[in-house]
């Protein structure tokens, strides 16, 4: 199951950073079709936020086909959703050399936007031939 988290300095809304947390997920393969999200409730319990934002993720979620609503049981991960981004296969290391490197980033000073700043600079010129970012 996954646990959502807030970064309330991102500037991104929160509906949002749910919605990209679960694509995330599934991508990585922590979340898998059939897997069940959290309740609404559950959510605004341990998130402190409106109901009415959580719902607007999950309404977001299912117009993006990767959850499926089913009245009264909860809300799944959909078939298409794991099909459509597969689980990432990430080579053997690289997590841990990104970890380095931020940790690394920090110790130089950076906080969090400056790494951010800095990683989607060169994600983008790494595709940038490639009309991928």
């Amino acid at each position: 199951m996954i646990v959502f988290y807030l970064e309330p300095d991102s500037g991104v809304p929160a509906y949002l950073q749910l919605v990209r947390q679960v694509e995330h997920a599934i991508r990585l393969g922590r979340l898998s079709a059939g897997d069940q999200l959290p309740s609404v409730r559950d959510v605004v319990a341990v998130l402190g936020i409106n109901p009415n934002t959580v719902a607007k993720a999950y309404r977001e979620m299912e117009s993006r086909h990767l959850v499926d609503t089913r009245q009264g049981r909860g809300t799944f991960v959909a078939d298409l959703a794991t099909a459509a981004a597969g689980p990432a296969v990430i080579p053997a290391g690289l997590a841990r050399d990104l970890a380095d490197w931020i940790t690394r980033a920090r110790a130089a000073g950076l906080d969090r936007d400056d790494a951010a700043a800095v990683f989607e600079q060169e994600l983008h010129a790494a595709y940038r031939n490639e009309g991928i970012a």
